[in-house]
């Protein structure tokens, strides 16, 4: 079995709208700020009087315990094979209580489907090229696509290595992006809140797998 999810060294970042752009060119995604199935989150603030930005690429999280398919009154929203969350457009009727449930803001109507849509992972791509076109498109390496229960994946390679952090934990949803903490002090600091959890891969083991790392 296959548990797809992806990790973002968002430190690398350069907005530079390539990611956006190839999820578009690759899934038929309508044109407009609004359509969007990835996309680059924009942060400001300043400290000590230096001003600063911080950028957050993002996109859905893939929860494995996903609220946008638990309010889906059609099933339209369900996860398929990898623990990918998708939508069957044939099944939505635009009650947008999966957009409401969501807590990434990770859904918008497609007019040409009329139908909500969303990141699928590029799951129509895997099996030929491995990986997202988000991914193979960033000039930055700030994507990383990859199995979390293939202990040689580049993506639990990287894990293991690093330290890292999700967005919006307290909502319980076991989401499945993981934010890489930046090597630079600074960035870290400025880029991430006092009460955000800090993991590394064994804790992350212990708490999301109920797995006991002791002695590994």
């Amino acid at each position: 079995m296959m548990n797809y999810a992806m990790a973002l060294d968002y430190q690398n970042c350069i907005n530079c709208k390539a990611c956006e752009t190839a999820c578009k060119e690759e899934n038929g995604v309508q044109l407009g700020a609004d359509k969007q199935r990835i996309w680059v989150g924009i942060t400001e603030g300043s400290i000590f009087g230096k001003s600063f930005v911080n950028l957050y690429p993002s996109q859905c999280n893939h929860c494995e315990t996903a609220p946008c398919v638990s309010v889906c009154p059609t099933n339209a929203s369900h996860i398929v094979a990898g623990g990918i969350v998708k939508v069957d457009p044939d099944k939505c009727i635009l009650c947008k209580g999966c957009m409401e449930a969501c807590p990434y803001d990770a859904r918008f109507v497609d007019d040409t489907k009329v139908a909500v849509d969303k990141c699928t992972f590029c799951d129509h791509r895997i099996e030929e090229y491995g990986t997202t076109a988000c991914q193979a498109t960033c000039p930055t390496n700030v994507r990383l696509f990859g199995d979390l229960d293939d202990e040689n994946s580049d993506l639990v390679k990287l894990l293991k290595k690093s330290r890292f952090f999700f967005l919006k934990e307290e909502a319980g949803t076991r989401p499945k992006l993981f934010y890489i903490v930046p090597e630079s002090e600074n960035y870290a600091r400025q880029s991430i809140s006092h009460d955000t959890k800090i993991y590394t891969w064994d804790e992350y083991l212990r708490v999301y797998r109920n797995v006991n790392t002791q002695g590994v």
